[in-house]
């Protein structure tokens, strides 16, 4: 269901989506590592790898939407990010990075699983796999509106997928923060899925 014309669609009836600021376990995460290559997957309007790319980051965004891509580009001061229209389940980069950032990617169990194992691949030796998430109890909380559990995942998942011999599990965790309920105007407790991990 969420493929390109989906995202596309999204994108194109709303003048933002997203708040324009980089997602904050993206910040928690990476903000001591020695800058590299990095592959922001799923980038949105760019704020990630616009991020990123201030702080000595030579990245790479992609996306399904052309639209997110080109608000992306216009926020760039750096001029750097290569911008690439592309699906992740197929795309090939010809290289690997020195960090794959996976924010808030959803596929449902079965292809979640094949799409991940492709960015682990993907991971230079000594590089970062971060993957972060709705976390399953989020479910509970009302402020996600999907019912279909088959989307959500734990950090605990994904580090069981990765080889234990080529991987070292620098974080695995359901994080708290705090998430304005649309419906109610409230502040409830959401709990992100962060999964971090260093390739041997």
């Amino acid at each position: 269901m969420f493929d390109e014309s989906y995202w596309e669609e999204r994108y194109s009836s709303h003048e933002h989506v997203w708040s324009g600021r980089p997602n904050v376990q993206l910040v928690a995460e990476t903000s001591e590592l020695t800058p590299g290559t990095a592959l922001d997957v799923g980038c949105g309007e760019g704020a990630d790898a616009v991020w990123l790319a201030e702080r000595g980051w030579k990245v790479t965004a992609v996306d399904y939407s052309q639209t997110a891509l080109e608000r992306g580009a216009v926020n760039d001061p750096t001029k750097s990010v290569q911008w690439v229209q592309g699906d992740m389940n197929t795309w090939d980069p010809g290289q690997q990075f020195d960090l794959i950032s996976s924010q808030f990617t959803h596929p449902p169990d079965g292809p979640r699983q094949i799409l991940f194992a492709r960015l682990a691949g993907m991971v230079a030796p000594g590089g970062t796999l971060l993957i972060v998430a709705h976390h399953p109890s989020d479910m509970e909380t009302g402020v996600r509106p999907l019912k279909m559990p088959e989307l959500f995942y734990t950090a605990e998942e994904v580090a069981d997928s990765l080889p234990k011999d080529e991987w070292e599990i620098v974080t695995a965790e359901a994080r708290p923060r705090l998430e304005k309920h649309k419906g109610e105007g409230q502040e409830v407790t959401v709990h992100d899925t962060v999964l971090r991990a260093r390739r041997t």
